[in-house]
């Protein structure tokens, strides 16, 4: 049975020892080689050939984003399972965007650990239960925005700015029918109940209002 080559990405070595020896009791994984930064991690693969690298989402030169949307756009065939420390992390969408398979946090138990690997190696996407409902919520705002005009955008940041829907009306200089029919529409594409909501909305995200237009102009004599 040929087993799963594994690379470790890391900028702390007690890190890499650590997970290459919560791998070690696996007699279907072997780890083939180490980097301790996202600016090695094309030539490791080159050099190592691993099917799948355990990388470290934050590293001092080149992160583990940066570093798995280069590995993924040279060696598609190579798996990337990420690992952190912060189960927060609000990095988590970007990791799967630029091409992870996988998300764990670094204080997973050995036999889930060897598992994730198992699982990315087979060509399932992986997160932890913590960081599963974030992602699917970033996922979900991000698509419901792409559906989001520029108009879209200056009605919610009006809304974030405390503004009634007649100060809205003027500033986007539309009638205030219009207005209204505008903010159904957002409400709509966002999924919100009311134009509260859309306030609180726009206030976390941090839409902006678009500048007050200049009316007339002063004359020189």
């Amino acid at each position: 049975m040929s087993r799963i080559r594994v690379a470790l990405v890391d900028d702390y070595v007690l890190v890499r020892k650590g997970m290459s020896a919560l791998l070690a009791g696996a007699d279907d994984i072997e780890v083939v080689g180490e980097a301790g930064d996202g600016d090695e991690v094309l030539e490791l693969v080159e050099r190592v050939a691993p099917d799948v690298v355990l990388m470290d989402l934050r590293m001092p030169r080149v992160d583990g984003i940066e570093a798995t949307r280069l590995l993924r756009a040279a060696r598609p065939d190579v798996r990337v399972l990420v690992l952190t420390a912060y189960p927060d992390d609000h990095r988590v969408l970007d990791a799967v965007r630029a091409g992870a398979s996988g998300y764990l946090l670094k204080d997973v138990e050995e036999d889930d650990l060897a598992a994730a690997v198992r699982a990315v190696h087979e060509g399932r996407v992986l997160v932890a239960p913590g960081l599963a409902d974030q992602l699917a919520g970033g996922i979900v705002r991000d698509e419901r925005e792409r559906a989001l005009t520029q108009r879209d955008r200056d009605v919610l940041g009006a809304l974030g700015g405390g503004m009634s829907n007649r100060e809205i009306a003027d500033l986007l200089e539309v009638p205030e029918k219009t207005l209204e029919d505008q903010l159904s529409a957002v409400l709509a594409k966002l999924a919100l109940a009311d134009r509260t909501q859309a306030a609180l909305y726009a206030v976390r995200h941090g839409f902006q209002a678009p500048p007050r237009r200049r009316t007339g102009s002063s004359a020189s004599t």
